[in-house]
């Protein structure tokens, strides 16, 4: 592979280490004490510190912090580390910060980890490969994250929980305990509708008049003891002279995940 490439722009430190192939984008941070494999690439305004070291072909893309202090009252400069595999992707806005001396000293990620955007990997954190970690994903210090597993969007992981192999995490659900492997694993949802959106198709200019047939819409739909079906049948036979009211019905009809009532 080919040497290094740096863009003049970037601030790369005396003691990193960057192997063949590797790329450091415009105004990207590599900091003292890291290590990069073959091929990696750090994208523009992208800030990698150390002490870490990554294997082959690690993405980081701009605005991530990788490596950083661990987020911990007790932290006191000492020396920790961040060691990561091969192939690991880190989307914007996702950090991960090094360990801290009172447990153990280094965050670990092994190999094809794909971070989304504004996910975080705790202190301590000892990652598994092939892990998904959807946008904002948050582990908290020491958490244990086998292999396989998805975390999703906006879930958050309590401090010394475990998430074995091949468990899935649905969306906005908060772990406190530990996540069995195979497991799935999703906060029960409450979503609901309250009807026609009023007053903001008042400030969007509609009529008192087409506002009045969109909410007797909504009641037929959520309030009546019509099912879907029986409710849109009433809603065409009642309403359907209001266009706004077909496109209601007509997008409802084209659900392939059911609606919200």
């Amino acid at each position: 592979m080919s040497a290094p490439e740096i863009h003049p722009s970037a601030t790369v430190a005396e003691s990193a280490k960057l192997a063949c192939g590797v790329k450091v984008g415009a105004h990207a941070v590599v900091g003292e004490g890291v290590e990069l494999g073959e091929g990696c690439v750090v994208h523009p305004h992208a800030v990698v510190c150390g002490p870490s070291q990554f294997g082959k072909g690690n993405v980081f893309y701009s605005f991530c912090a990788v490596g950083g202090d661990p987020q911990d009252y007790s932290f006191a400069g000492e020396i920790t580390e961040l060691v990561a595999g091969e192939r690991n992707i880190f989307r914007e806005y996702v950090s991960v910060s090094r360990g801290t001396k009172k447990g153990g000293g280094i965050t670990r990620l092994g190999s094809e980890n794909f971070l989304l955007a504004y996910s975080h990997i705790g202190h301590d954190c000892q990652i598994g490969s092939n892990n998904l970690f959807v946008n904002a994903a948050t582990l908290a210090g020491h958490v244990t994250i086998e292999d396989f597993a998805t975390v999703g969007a906006l879930s958050p992981v309590h401090q010394f929980c475990r998430v074995g192999r091949y468990a899935y995490i649905g969306a906005s659900t908060v772990i406190t305990q530990d996540v069995p492997p195979f497991s799935r694993i999703v906060t029960e949802r409450e979503t609901k509708s309250f009807g026609a959106n009023t007053i903001g198709l008042e400030r969007k200019g509609f009529s008192p008049e087409r506002i009045k047939v969109l909410q007797d819409a909504f009641r037929l739909l959520s309030r009546s003891k019509l099912n879907t079906s029986q409710a849109l049948a009433e809603m065409r036979e009642r309403l359907g002279a209001s266009e706004d009211v077909r496109e209601l019905v007509k997008f409802i009809e084209s659900a392939e995940r059911g609606i919200v009532k």
